[in-house]
């Protein structure tokens, strides 16, 4: 089965019987109310029309040196440099933290910063965080979220995720069962529980915790740090864009399949992989890759043995999988020189922006069989790899679920390609009403992107 989305599905499907009809749905997309129903099994017509309206998703990192020296800065200092960022300084105490995956009990020094509040211009039904950091053996972070309600009332603080880049201090992990009755985090993903209340997340603040051993001077440092907000609206089905680029980029292929079996104790190895494979390629992409020290834990039989490396740290052992969307972000940016977001686009138009920059996208989508021509699957979520477009405009993706590296290269009809991506509503198998995932992607870019990249960049709202 492609991709690592079951526990997705499954948190959609209970936040749905928990909140009611029009219950957003978590983590994987928006599951919110009311547009015309097609019939179930129907392929959709093409609807021409406009590009969708810009207002629906809104981005916010801090990453400059001025951005550090804001806030409210607790033990933590700003520093300066061709890549700005924050670090521990002076600890404000020690910290016993219970590591609930292996009950491991250690004391940390900690220093926290926290951004200003941030009004975005899309008061949001959800938001997902993401980061880039470097965390030395002995060091860890923890991202927060709180906000404040459109009414007025504010949230609690809610983890978005505890994140080293190894895993032998702490086991990187999202956190379950974190709600105020009003809106809940769903592994990687802040949601409004009723969208239809009018409810929305009208600002909120980022809080960074950075630890280290006590008695060192370890410390991380923390490049990026932001959110992007969203309201996209139900929808079926998205208007039709017309092409706009001729454009194919070279990117490294690796089949998530060729590692089948491999590692069961990340998600059941490589069957389950599309996330972490999707990440390599693009990392390779933009000339960076695991030295032979790092990969010197994987079996040397096994082919491609970065896939398994990414795999193995990019893996949430609370969501028990590789598709955390922001540790997969965090995984790229681990490396030199590279920054990675988690964001929404708009539409195809969007992604051309992007491919014409020489920028290739990760995208999440889900889809029936019979909806994606030339798939040979269905799958409730899964990640590919955009890298170019035909002169018909179709989309050429490398989709890891492949037989092999040689077969990753696909081309699949725009219009179907499209709908599927950027949908938050969707009919399954089984012909029930579940989400989509409305346009959500990863992208990762250099630190000093050329003028072309930085006016893309901007373009799609991430600088």
């Amino acid at each position: 089965m492609p991709g690592s989305a079951s526990r997705r599905t499954v948190l959609a499907a209970a936040l749905a019987a928990a909140a009611g009809a029009s219950a957003t749905a978590p983590a994987a997309a928006s599951d919110r109310g009311a547009a015309p129903e097609p019939a179930p099994g129907s392929v959709p017509e093409p609807a021409p029309g406009p590009a969708p309206a810009p207002a629906t998703v809104a981005n916010r990192f801090w990453s400059t040196y001025t951005d550090w020296r804001s806030g409210d800065a607790e033990g933590t200092r700003a520093v300066a440099g061709l890549r700005p960022g924050l670090v521990l300084d002076t600890p404000l105490g020690r910290v016993d933290h219970t590591d609930p995956h292996t009950g491991t009990t250690s004391a940390w020094e900690y220093a926290r910063w926290t951004s200003p509040a941030h009004v975005p211009a899309v008061p949001a039904t959800e938001a997902i965080a993401s980061w880039n950091a470097r965390t030395p053996a002995g060091t860890w972070i923890q991202v927060e979220l709180s906000g404040t309600y459109s009414d007025g009332t504010d949230t609690p603080w809610f983890v978005m995720g505890r994140w080293a880049s190894g895993d032998t201090d702490i086991r990187r992990t999202s956190v379950d069962d974190q709600t105020d009755g009003r809106s809940s985090v769903w592994t990687d993903t802040f949601a409004v529980d009723d969208p239809a209340s009018g409810l929305r997340l009208a600002a909120y603040r980022l809080r960074l915790t950075l630890h280290r051993r006590p008695g060192t001077t370890l410390t991380p440092t923390v490049w990026r740090v932001g959110a992007m907000a969203s309201d996209v609206p139900d929808r079926f089905t998205v208007p039709a864009s017309a092409p706009g680029l001729a454009r194919e980029l070279t990117v490294p292929r690796y089949s998530q399949n060729t590692h089948v079996g491999q590692y069961p104790e990340y998600d059941n190895g490589g069957e389950a992989w599309c996330s972490p494979t999707s990440s390599q390629m693009i990392v390779e992409y933009w000339g960076r890759r695991p030295s032979a020290g790092d990969l010197a834990w994987v079996n040397p039989d096994y082919a491609d043995p970065q896939v398994c490396h990414a795999a193995r740290h990019t893996y949430d052992h609370q969501y028990q999988g590789c598709g955390n969307w922001p540790f997969n972000a965090a995984y790229a940016a681990s490396y030199p020189g590279l920054n990675a977001v988690v964001t929404r686009l708009r539409s195809l138009t969007d992604l051309e922006t992007l491919i014409r920059a020489g920028i290739p996208a990760i995208t999440s989508q889900s889809f029936r069989k019979e909806e994606l021509t030339g798939a040979g699957y269905g799958t409730s979520g899964h990640l590919m790899t955009v890298i170019g477009f035909t002169a018909d405009g179709d989309v050429i993706a490398n989709d890891p679920a492949s037989p092999d590296n040689e077969a990753v290269r696909r081309v699949y009809l725009r219009r179907e390609w499209e709908n599927i991506w950027l949908r938050t509503k969707r009919y399954n198998a089984s012909g029930k009403v579940v989400s989509g995932t409305g346009g959500v992607c990863y992208l990762y870019f250099p630190d000093r992107p050329t003028p072309a990249q930085r006016k893309a960049l901007r373009a799609v709202g991430v600088l």
